[in-house]
Order: C-alpha cells, then sequence, then structure tokens
C-alpha cells in the first residue's frame, strides 16, 4: 500500500527526532540499578513477594471491576487506613497510579474560576492534571517564594498552590513550610506531589511533609517507587477523600488493581516501620556519592536527596555518556527534553540503599573517565 499523509507525517516527526537525539526506545533492566525509583529495594524484599502470592492464591489475580461496581476489596480498605495513619491524614484513598491520581485530584478539586499555581518545574503528570482541569492556571519559576507570594495577592478567588516536594528530574526539595505559611495566609490549599520522598523522609519514614512539620491540603504518594509495588494513594480529610470517591472521574472509571498488590503494599509499610535503617543508609549513600563526584570534580546540584541528576545539556553527549556506562555494567539512563528542559540533557543518578561505597566509588571512576572521552571527543569533531 502507498503511504499514507498521516504515515509521511509520522515518519517525519521520528526522523526528526532522531536527528536531535530525542529518539526512545524500550530497553529492559541490565546491570547495577543507578536509575530506577526502588530507593529502598523493596521490590523484591522476601515479605512483600510472599504476601503479594500469598493473596494471589486466596484472591486470584483481577479485581474484575471498578471499586464502586465489583472491583472493592477489605483488602484496599484495610490499606488504605493504614496508610492515613502512617501520614498521619484522617483518610486515603488508593489509585492504580500516580500518574491518574494526579489526574483526579486537579481535575476534581478545582473548579471554573479557581486559580492553580504551578511551579514550573513540576511533573509531567501535574501538568497535564492542571492542563485539564476548568481553572486558571498561573506558572511560577522554581521554588521561588517570593514570586509565588506576589502571584497569590493579586487575584481573589480560590486558590491552588501545586508542587512537588522532591522534585523527581533535579532531586532538591521544596520550601515547604514557607509555601505552608503562604497558602494559610491567603487562603489557598496546598497540593503536594511526595513521590520521591514517601518511605524515605521523617521519623516514620510518610514523606517530606511529616519530614519538616507541614500541612497540607491533600498529599499525593507514590507507591511504585520507595514502597516497591505500584499506584498511589491521595491522603488528606475525610470530606476531600469523600469527594474524589464520588466525582473523580480517574478512580470511577478505572478498573481497580488486583487485590494481591494490595497486600505487597501493606508488606512494604510494616518494613518501612521496621527496617527504618533502610532510608536512613539510603541518605547515607546519597552523601557518599555526592562527595565522590565533587572530589572526581563531576558537578552536581547542591541537594541531599537519593536522586543526584550529572547535567550534561547536549542530547548525544548524554545518551553517549548513559550507552559507555551501560556497557560497563550501570544502568543509567540519559534523561533529554521533554523530561527536562532544553539544553538540560542529564544522567539522573538514582540512589539505592543496597549499593556499597566500593561500588559508588567504581561508578564514580567510570562516570570520570565517559566524561572525558566524551569531551575529547566533542572537542575533536569542532
Amino acid at each position: 500500500m502507498p503511504e499514507s499523509n498521516l504515515e509521511l507525517r509520522l515518519r517525519a516527526q521520528l526522523a526528526k527526532l532522531d536527528a536531535e537525539g530525542l529518539s526512545r526506545c524500550l530497553r529492559p533492566p541490565a546491570g547495577i540499578d543507578l536509575s530506577s525509583n526502588d530507593y529502598l529495594g523493596l521490590s523484591a524484599h522476601p515479605l512483600l513477594r510472599q504476601r503479594m502470592a500469598e493473596a494471589v492464591a486466596r484472591e486470584g489475580c483481577g479485581s474484575t471491576g471498578s471499586r464502586l461496581l465489583r472491583g472493592d476489596r477489605t483488602s484496599f480498605t484495610r490499606l488504605e487506613e493504614r496508610f492515613a495513619a502512617f501520614q498521619g491524614r484522617e483518610r486515603a484513598l488508593y489509585f492504580s497510579s500516580g500518574y491518574l491520581a494526579n489526574l483526579a485530584v486537579l481535575t476534581t478539586f478545582p473548579e471554573p474560576g479557581d486559580l492553580l499555581y504551578s511551579d514550573e518545574r513540576n511533573h509531567a503528570s501535574l501538568i497535564d492534571g492542571i492542563r485539564l482541569s476548568r481553572a486558571q492556571r498561573r506558572i511560577f519559576p522554581h521554588q521561588d517564594v517570593a514570586a509565588l507570594a506576589r502571584l497569590l495577592r493579586q487575584e481573589p478567588g480560590q486558590k491552588f498552590v501545586i508542587t512537588e516536594s522532591v522534585f523527581s528530574m533535579d532531586g532538591d526539595m521544596a520550601p515547604l513550610a514557607e509555601y505552608a505559611e503562604l497558602c494559610r495566609s491567603t487562603g489557598a490549599a496546598l497540593l503536594v506531589d511526595e513521590a520521591h520522598a514517601v518511605g524515605i523522609y521523617g521519623t516514620r519514614g510518610s514523606g517530606l511533609l511529616e519530614a519538616t512539620g507541614t500541612d497540607a491540603f491533600v498529599s499525593i504518594s507514590t507507591a511504585g517507587k520507595a514502597l516497591g509495588v505500584s499506584g498511589a494513594f491521595v491522603a488528606g480529610p475525610d470530606w476531600a477523600i469523600d469527594y474524589l470517591i464520588q466525582r473523580a472521574r480517574p478512580f470511577i472509571f478505572s478498573t481497580a488493581p488486583p487485590p494481591s498488590v494490595a497486600a505487597a503494599l501493606d508488606a512494604s509499610l510494616t518494613v518501612i516501620e521496621q527496617e527504618p535503617w533502610r532510608r536512613v543508609q539510603l541518605r547515607a549513600r546519597a552523601r557518599y556519592l555526592r562527595r565522590r563526584l565533587a572530589e572526581a570534580g563531576i558537578a552536581v546540584p547542591d541537594g541531599e536527596s537519593q536522586i543526584v541528576p550529572v547535567v550534561l545539556g547536549d542530547n548525544q553527549r548524554a545518551l553517549q555518556v548513559a550507552d559507555s556506562l551501560q556497557q560497563a555494567g550501570f544502568d543509567v539512563r540519559a534523561i533529554r527534553p521533554p523530561s527536562v528542559a532544553a539544553g538540560t540533557a542529564r544522567l539522573r543518578l538514582s540512589v539505592h540503599t543496597d549499593l556499597t561505597e566500593a561500588t559508588l566509588d567504581r561508578f564514580v571512576a567510570l562516570l570520570a573517565g565517559a566524561l572525558k572521552e566524551s569531551a575529547a571527543c566533542t572537542a575533536a569533531c569542532l
């Protein structure tokens, strides 16, 4: 068959992506993990595997419908109650993914005429939720408290401030306490995405809101990262969660997750409670990696989180360095636009609690060599 206009258009777009170093491919895990979000190493923890297998044997593989039809299970309700207590909130609601949870929050609570104030580096799921909402949106510079204060005081109406707590690509932390004070003084509602903080920060490990002693209207906590399983929780006041159940289309019209996932997540919360050494060791390993990178002359932004970006700028250089590290046995991926801003392609190093200092030393040496080789190659091409 002759090529259609649609095929020609899409093939041209694919060729453009490839020429710009933005083409992507699916690649299974291989080598030492420095790219995934399994920060605490819980995805393969024996207790989680055991509880999930037992739940499959007991309840089957699928939930068979949405929670409001036949897909609800007492295991979901118990898990939500436990997670709410974990975060010190009145109630929680479980979603099958963090993306759906963010869409639900941002397309349910805001109404026409409301105002949404979003950090310019917020995750795509937050951006898409804001776009799909019927409210007006305002974008403020990254973590700029003064700019946000000016914006909040310019316009009347119901306002929502939206931020990640630990930013997924930069690894830096939002000034949550300052945002919360601004929200109190202006009547705004604070929405915090705790995807990369839950399980890691705070005395209980419930997130950066706990660690900073900050309150928020609702928090969204992904369960497929440090918690090691999948899905996400929205936690907040009882009336807010009830409203989501009544009105949130991503909840109402989605098939419920498999019941076995609830069993695994319940086990994950048990491990986080009983093995606090995991998050302590994770933070220690992150500090160690940052120090060793600095000693090797590799610039990384200031910070203390388990996400360590090495910004290279050029898309092709990021791909080249990542490929060199992958060949040496380290699973590192190049992060390029639109995941990050144009000109800020990077390696997003993701620290895990089971990485040893010796492994990190070897990685830093290999990274330093790969960076020198790529710089020499770039210079030779000029």
